[in-house]
């Protein structure tokens, strides 16, 4: 358990007579999550049988328009700003709308780092400094109209940018420039983003950060000098340039924990939407049924805002049409308290399943510490939950059946040249003998198991669950949240390295996952731990290239068991 307990600065009290200890929802709102519910088992139903018609690069449809009403939470402007990088993104927003802060220092200042640690992080494959700094200009000329500008932000290398390569780190589309930008990062641009670099990842958002040929690029930044830690995959460069200071948030894609992984393994909060919630137009594809795009921030707030300016509807993704209206994630994740505790704005029964605490060491000692901490929070009670009969399927032998959905659009390629898949080859061979009958089955098994989930344990059992593994609400596409929960023991190099948990909700509930991540930061400080800058050599300059990092390599076994 931390000592010190995190920044009140966002805080907001309630009178105790609001927030109960009984868990429990009103019938209105019980209504609604079960027409939520019966709402997502039919999407999914009808996501699985569109899937076998996703192109790898979709033609441009109409824009769409960028999230409105965004607005910035209350709270105390930092009233000096010795290192702008050190902030929050909501602080950085208020110290500009207070105007001891401009856009133009505050981009500087991460870009001045990724200047002097580039080289050393490797968490991107292109950078745009100069266009960072016009927009930050930009930015603080329009900053009455818009609060948010200027906010430096890395795009992960499979989000669509317009005139920028988009390679998804990938033999396949070294030379691919697009002519539109995602719809997620052109939202984020509207509502004020700053784009700094497209962020390193795994050869087509399969491992951790490596060149095709299996080299791995991307570090930790907890661990700069040893490279055989890994950052988390696939959204390995998102996350280091977050933990390392480079880039107040960034956008990370998920197939099978890549953006959860990074965040827990570097110290960040990452939020997987529902899928359907945030659009994949304009993103180079994996799993059509199992991709989402989400944030990966500093803090359960930070993650609020930067879903919130890119979640909604859009005519290109025909996944996020007709689902249930955005809620207030900024107010979700504005903390409460209530007669000087921790409080939840809605009663909440967190679930805590029979492996949670299977664990030792660092592990178990951060687990049963954030246990302690949430008993604490006023409104959230623990429960203890059992699994669905065949969770464990889900997470092993019908984890398999995602693998045809990502080999369908890569056919031509794979009938072309097998080695332009570099070192994760092997994975996609596997989707190509996988047969017709196989994957019927393993569909049917999906929703058969989608319907125990939002049935029994996301229904009778609990609202929320802890997990030990992304995998199972991968597969059905529900929502899921990376915290930090502890630091690790001192390793022989004197380097520590964060320790996390994930928090799975039901379909359109990430305003109540938020919430109780939002609680527990109230009251620790794990997400305020960052790592120590590497050493550098003196004359370091902004690079894209690694200086003086032993080389490590994936060989294609290795890559196999990695793959997302």
């Amino acid at each position: 358990m931390s000592a010190g307990a995190g920044r009140g600065d966002h805080l907001t009290s309630v009178p105790p007579e609001e927030v109960g200890d009984v868990p429990g929802t009103t019938p209105a709102e019980e209504q609604r999550r079960g027409l939520a519910r019966r709402s997502f088992l039919a999407r999914s139903a009808a996501v699985a049988a569109m899937s076998a018609g996703a192109a790898a690069v979709a033609a441009q449809p109409a824009a769409a328009a960028p999230a409105s009403g965004l607005r910035v939470p209350r709270g105390a402007a930092p009233t000096a700003v010795e290192d702008p990088t050190t902030l929050t993104l909501v602080e950085a927003a208020l110290a500009m709308a207070a105007g001891t802060l401009s856009a133009v220092e505050l981009v500087q200042a991460h870009l001045e780092r990724v200047e002097r640690l580039e080289g050393t992080y490797r968490a991107h494959n292109a950078l745009l400094v100069e266009e960072a700094l016009v927009a930050a200009r930009r930015a603080d000329r329009r900053r009455r109209s818009n609060p948010y500008g200027g906010l430096p932000i890395t795009l992960k290398d499979n989000l669509f940018t317009a005139g920028v390569p988009t390679t998804a780190n990938s033999t396949i589309f070294a030379d691919f420039v697009p002519p539109y930008d995602s719809t997620v990062g052109a939202r984020l641009v509207a509502a004020g983003g700053v784009v700094v670099g497209k962020g390193q990842m795994g050869p087509l958002a399969t491992t951790r950060a490596t060149t095709p040929a299996g080299v791995v690029t991307t570090v930790n930044a907890w661990t700069p000098a040893d490279p055989s830690v890994s950052p988390g995959g696939s959204s390995s460069g998102p996350a280091t340039a977050v933990a390392g200071r480079l880039a107040l948030a960034s956008l990370g894609t998920q197939t099978g924990g890549s953006i959860t992984a990074p965040a827990n393994a570097q110290g960040l909060t990452g939020l997987k939407p529902t899928m359907g919630r945030t659009s994949i137009r304009g993103i180079i594809p994996l799993s059509f049924t199992r991709d989402h795009v989400g944030p990966l921030a500093k803090d359960a707030l930070d993650a609020a805002v930067v879903l919130q300016a890119m979640a909604g509807p859009d005519d290109g993704d025909a996944r996020t049409l007709g689902l249930p209206a955005v809620p207030d994630l900024v107010r979700a994740a504005t903390p409460v308290t209530s007669g000087r505790r921790a409080a939840l704005r809605r009663r909440t029964r967190v679930g805590v399943p029979p492996d949670f605490l299977a664990v030792t060491g660092d592990e178990l000692a951060a687990r049963q510490a954030l246990l302690t901490t949430l008993r604490g929070v006023r409104g959230l009670t623990l429960v203890d939950v059992t699994y669905p009969e065949d969770w464990d399927l889900q997470s092993g032998t019908f984890n398999v059946v995602r693998l045809p959905e990502r080999t369908e659009p890569f056919r031509p390629w794979l009938q072309q040249d097998l080695t332009l898949f570099g070192v994760s080859v092997l994975s996609w061979l596997q989707g190509l003998l996988m047969s017709g009958d196989e994957w019927v089955t393993g569909q049917r098994a999906k929703h058969h198991f989608l319907a125990e989930v939002l049935g029994d344990l996301l229904g009778r059992q609990c609202d929320v669950v802890l997990q030990t593994s992304p995998v199972p609400f991968d597969v059905v596409g529900l929502p899921e949240i990376a915290f930090p929960i502890g630091l690790g023991s001192p390793r022989p190099d004197g380097t520590t390295l964060p320790l996390g948990t994930i928090l799975g909700g039901a379909p359109y509930e990430e305003d109540r996952l938020l919430e109780v991540v939002a609680a527990y930061q109230s009251v620790t400080d794990w997400h305020r731990r960052r790592p120590a800058d590497p050493v550098v050599p003196a004359a370091g300059a902004r690079s894209l290239t690694a200086t003086a990092a032993p080389e490590v390599r994936l060989d294609a076994i290795a890559a196999a068991e990695q793959t997302q």
